[in-house]
């Protein structure tokens, strides 16, 4: 190989690295904005549920939107997820029955199952919203998740402002790094499938 065509090269790889690194620092500052603001309402992106109990994912969501709710952020708060395989409850459900044992009211909840991923989510949080003649929406999920939803939520010309969990289950290095390349592969996808 030439010189010149080495040197290419190198070009091409130093601009795809640092690229990628500028994406994955703007997935990670986009989770770490402080966006606590008075809204409509709140929307907690699904997560697993186990069985009738919420995962450690959306336990920690729950918690989040709950405080959010307790410090008087908003009134409402918007529960979304579907049934997983094989499920007998809804995430949605699972998240409402949480909210209602930590003390949130029934008439502050509102909750949609027809969901089962994020666009979807936020789709059907949208439709809640126009019901209720809401127009701005605090959104929680995971610090690393919130770019490429907040993304999604502004192509459905939904007015959200990021609110990431203060903890998170991906502790270790090897869980952190496997979930922000996930985003940063899931976000890409999203921009060139929409889905």
């Amino acid at each position: 190989m030439s010189r010149r065509r080495r040197r290419t090269l190198l070009t091409i790889l130093l601009l795809v690295f640092a690229y990628v690194g500028a994406q994955l620092w703007d997935i990670h500052r986009v989770g770490h904005l402080s966006r606590d603001r008075n809204t409509d309402c709140i929307i907690v992106l699904g997560a697993a549920a186990w069985h009738d109990k919420p995962s450690p994912v959306l336990t920690e969501r729950l918690n989040h939107a709950i405080e959010l709710y307790k410090n008087g952020k908003s009134k409402f708060i918007i529960l979304t997820g579907g049934y997983g395989k094989g499920a007998k409850h809804a995430e949605s459900e699972v998240g409402s029955d949480y909210c209602l044992q930590m003390g949130i009211p029934e008439t502050a909840l509102r909750v949609e199952k027809e969901s089962s991923n994020t666009i979807d989510n936020l789709r059907e949080a949208k439709k809640i919203m126009s019901s209720e003649q809401w127009n701005s929406a605090l959104l929680v999920s995971d610090p690393w998740h919130l770019k490429r939803a907040r993304r999604m939520a502004h192509d459905l010309d939904l007015t959200v402002y990021v609110s990431a969990t203060t903890s998170s289950k991906f502790k270790s290095l090897k869980a952190k790094s496997k979930f922000l390349l996930g985003e940063f592969l899931l976000y890409h996808s999203y921009l060139f499938t929409g889905k």
